[in-house]
C-alpha cells in the first residue's frame, strides 16, 4: 500500500485497519474488537486479547527456527567490551532473572524499578518483569536519590534492581549509595533490591535486603511466560510535568507490541535480517520502544551502546560502531550530530570506516534544525529523516514513512502524520487551522494503538492533562503548522517543560530546587536556546530582602543544588540576581515574555502586568549578562 492509502484505512476505518495489523503478532488469544471506550470515557485497544510482551519478543523467534541469529549486541567503549546475545542465549538469561525475581516474590501487576547504567542486564531485567505480567518503571541511572524516592513512592515497587556503578566518561557513578538514600527517603520501602557487580566498582550489599544479581541466577529455575490481557499495563515510565510533580505514563502490552510491530515496517523499513541502533538510553522512551521492544518483537537485531557520540574516545564513535556491527538504521538525536560537528567539523573521522552498511539516519527527541540536517545528509550520504514523537505515544507521530514509500524530506519539518495519527492544527476550543497557519497540535481521538492509557494512579490529572483543552482531541503541548502538502512542522512547547538535549525537563521542579535556597526569595527558570544542546536552563533570582551575597558563590551553590535534586542532566549552569521580575497585578510571572526576550523575539507586554518598567529592565540584565540569544534553528 502507498502512503495515502494506508494513512486513509488508518484514520478512516481504525477498528479495521488495526486489527488486520494486529494479526503480524502472536497471541495467546487473538482480539476480535479493536478500539473500545472505557469506563472512564477514554479508549483502550483489543482488549478480548492475551499475550505476553517477553513471549513475543523471545519465545516465539526461537519457535521459529531463529534462536541463533544476534538478538542483541551490547558494544562499550568505556569499558573495551563487545558483547553478543542470540535469541536463545538472551531467553535463557530472561527466563533466569525472571524466576529470580518470582522468588523474591515479584508476580503479575507487581511493580519493579530498574535503575541501571546502560549494560545487557538493564534489557534483561525489562524483558524479565514483562515476563512475570509486572510492571517495570525504568529510572535513568544517576538519576538524583530524591528523584527515584519520588518515584518509588508514585510507583510502590516490590524490588528494585540496579547496578553497583555507572560509567561517565573516565568517572566511575556508584549507585547503591543513591539507591540506598533514595530508599531512606521514601515513604515506601521495597522488600528486595538486586545489585548486579560491575567490575569497576564492587558495591557492599546488605543482608537485609540486598541480592546479588549473579548468585540469584545461577539459583533460579527459568520461569515460562505469564498470560496478560492486552489492556494490562506492561510499564509506567516517568516524564517531567508542569507541576514538577513526574508523571507516571503508563503503556500496555497489546496496543503497545502492535504499534512497535508496525513501526518497524512502515516508519523505519526493518526487516527480521537487519540491525537496528536506537542510540538512546533504556531510561528513556526511545530505549524502551527501540533498544528493546520493538526490534526484538520484529524479530531484528538491536545495538545497546554505553558510550556518547564524541569523547568515547573521538567523534569517530558512532562511525565505528556502524561498521563494526554492520548497522543498517541509526537513530539518534541531532544533538549527537551537533557534537559531532562540533568535535569534527570536516568528519574526518567518518573516512576512517566503512559506513556502507547503514542506509537510513532517523533523529528525534527535539527539532532537527537545517544547519545540522543538511550537514549529517552531506557528510553521511544516507537519507536523514526527521521524526517527531513523545514519551506519552510511544512511537513517532509524524514520520517519513520509508517502510510504505520514501517521501520527499522539507528540512524544519518532521514529515506527514504516521499512519494511525489523525493530526490537526487547533485554535480556540477546537478551531481548524488553514494551511500554514500556526496553533496548537492535537490528535483526533481514539489515538492508535501504543499510546498512554493513562497516568499511573491518576487518571484526573491524564484527563486535565491531555484531554482537556480540546474536546474529543489530544493535545499534545506543542505548536506548530501544516503546509499545503501535509508536511507538519513543530515550532515549540506550549508549556514550560524545556527540552535540553532531547530530555523533556520542567522548569517548575528547578524553581522548586532554587526557591528552597535560604536567600532566595522568588524565581523563575526558562529556557534559552543553545547551538548544541537546543535548549539551557537559566534561573533568574531575587534575593530576600537585606541579603548579600557573592553572586558567583551562589550560582555555584544553585548549581550544585540543581545537580543534587535533579541530575546532570538538567545542564543547568546559570543563576542570575535580578532585583524584580516582571509579573501581572496577581503577581504571577509572567514567564512567556522571558522567554521571549532571551530569544531575542518581539516583546508582547500584556495588560495585565503590573508594572511596565520591569520589563526594560530585566531585558537590560539579561543582556548584560548575555542571556539573550539569537533564536536558534532549533
Amino acid at each position: 500500500m502507498t502512503y495515502k492509502t494506508e494513512y486513509i484505512a488508518s484514520t478512516h476505518h481504525p477498528d479495521e485497519f488495526w486489527l488486520e495489523q494486529a494479526r503480524n503478532i502472536a497471541w495467546f488469544k487473538p482480539p476480535q474488537k479493536g478500539c473500545q471506550k472505557t469506563d472512564n470515557g477514554y479508549y483502550d485497544w483489543f482488549r478480548d486479547g492475551q499475550l505476553n510482551t517477553s513471549y513475543l519478543a523471545l519465545d516465539h523467534h526461537v519457535k521459529n527456527g531463529r534462536g541463533d541469529n544476534v538478538a542483541l549486541i551490547y558494544d562499550s567503549p568505556l569499558t573495551q567490551t563487545i558483547q553478543r546475545f542470540t535469541y536463545n542465549e538472551l531467553l535463557v538469561a530472561v527466563s533466569k532473572f525472571a524466576g529470580g525475581l518470582a522468588r523474591l516474590g515479584v508476580s503479575k501487576g507487581d511493580r519493579v524499578i530498574i535503575y541501571m547504567p546502560m549494560i545487557p542486564q538493564a534489557a534483561i531485567a525489562m524483558l524479565a518483569c514483562a515476563r512475570l505480567g509486572a510492571v517495570h518503571s525504568v529510572v535513568f541511572g544517576g538519576f538524583a536519590a530524591n528523584e527515584l524516592a519520588v518515584r518509588i513512592d508514585d510507583a510502590k515497587p516490590v524490588a528494585i534492581v540496579t547496578a553497583s556503578c555507572g560509567i561517565e566518561g573516565s568517572k566511575v557513578l556508584p549507585y547503591k549509595p543513591l539507591v540506598e538514600e533514595a530508599i531512606e527517603l521514601a515513604k515506601h520501602k521495597p522488600q528486595a533490591c538486586v545489585v548486579f557487580q560491575r567490575e569497576e566498582l564492587i558495591a557492599t550489599l546488605d543482608e537485609e535486603i540486598d541480592y546479588d544479581w549473579h548468585a540469584l541466577v545461577k539459583t533460579s529455575e527459568p520461569v515460562p511466560p505469564v498470560t496478560v490481557d492486552a489492556t494490562d499495563p506492561l510499564y509506567i515510565l516517568y516524564t517531567s510535568g508542569t507541576t514538577g510533580k513526574p508523571k507516571g505514563v503508563v503503556r500496555d502490552n497489546g496496543g503497545h507490541a502492535v504499534a512497535l510491530y508496525y513501526s518497524m515496517n512502515a516508519v523505519y523499513g526493518i526487516s527480521e535480517n537487519d540491525v537496528f541502533w536506537a542510540a538512546s538510553d533504556v531510561g528513556w522512551v526511545v530505549g524502551h520502544s527501540y533498544i528493546v521492544y520493538a526490534p526484538l518483537i520484529k524479530g531484528a537485531t538491536t545495538v545497546l551502546y554505553e558510550g556518547k557520540p564524541v569523547g568515547t574516545p573521538d567523534a569517530g564513535a558512532f562511525w565505528r560502531v556502524i561498521e563494526s556491527h554492520k548497522v543498517n538504521v541509526l537513530f539518534a538525536a541531532p544533538t549527537a550530530f551537533r557534537a559531532i560537528r562540533k568535535a569534527d567539523p570536516d568528519a574526518a573521522f567518518l573516512s576512517k570506516y566503512d559506513t556502507s552498511s547503514l542506509r537510513t539516519l532517523f533523529m528525534a527527541g527535539e527539532r532537527l534544525d537545517p544547519p545540522t540536517y543538511y550537514w549529517t545528509n552531506e557528510k553521511v550520504g544516507v537519507p536523514v529523516i526527521d521524526h517527531w514523537w513523545q514519551t506519552e505515544t510511544g512511537w513517532p507521530i509524524c514520520s517519513n514513512p520509508v517502510g510504505l514509500e520514501y517521501m520527499e524530506t522539507k528540512p524544519g519539518s518532521s514529515s506527514l502524520p504516521t499512519p494511525g495519527f489523525n493530526v490537526k492544527i487547533l485554535k480556540g476550543f477546537d478551531t481548524q487551522q488553514s494551511p500554514g497557519e500556526k496553533g496548537a497540535i492535537a490528535i483526533k481521538l481514539p489515538l492508535p494503538p501504543g499510546c498512554l492509557s493513562t497516568i499511573w494512579q491518576d487518571h484526573q490529572r491524564f484527563v486535565d492533562g491531555y484531554l482537556r483543552e480540546f474536546d474529543g482531541y489530544y493535545s499534545t503541548g506543542d505548536n506548530g503548522y501544516v503546509d499545503e502538502e501535509g508536511y507538519v512542522f513543530i515550532m515549540g512547547r506550549t508549556d514550560d517543560v524545556i527540552n535540553v538535549a532531547g530530555h523533556r525537563l520542567s522548569t517548575g521542579e528547578m524553581e522548586e530546587v532554587l526557591a528552597a535556597h535560604p536567600d532566595i526569595a522568588e524565581c523563575s527558570v526558562i529556557g534559552i536556546n543553545d547551538a548544541l544542546k537546543g535548549q539551557l536552563p537559566v534561573g533568574l533570582v531575587l534575593l530576600k530582602d537585606g541579603v548579600s551575597v557573592d553572586e558567583k558563590a551562589l550560582e555555584q551553590d544553585l548549581v550544585q543544588r540543581v545537580r543534587d535534586r535533579i541530575g546532570p542532566v538538567a545542564c543547568f549552569k546559570r543563576a542570575v540576581v535580578v532585583n524584580r521580575l516582571p509579573k501581572t497585578r496577581s503577581g504571577k510571572i509572567l514567564r512567556k515574555l522571558l522567554r521571549q526576550i532571551a530569544a531575542n523575539e518581539s516583546i508582547t507586554v500584556p495588560s495585565t502586568i503590573d508594572d511596565p518598567s520591569s520589563v526594560r529592565e530585566i531585558e537590560s540584565i539579561m543582556r548584560d549578562k548575555g542571556l539573550v540569544k539569537e533564536p536558534s534553528a532549533v
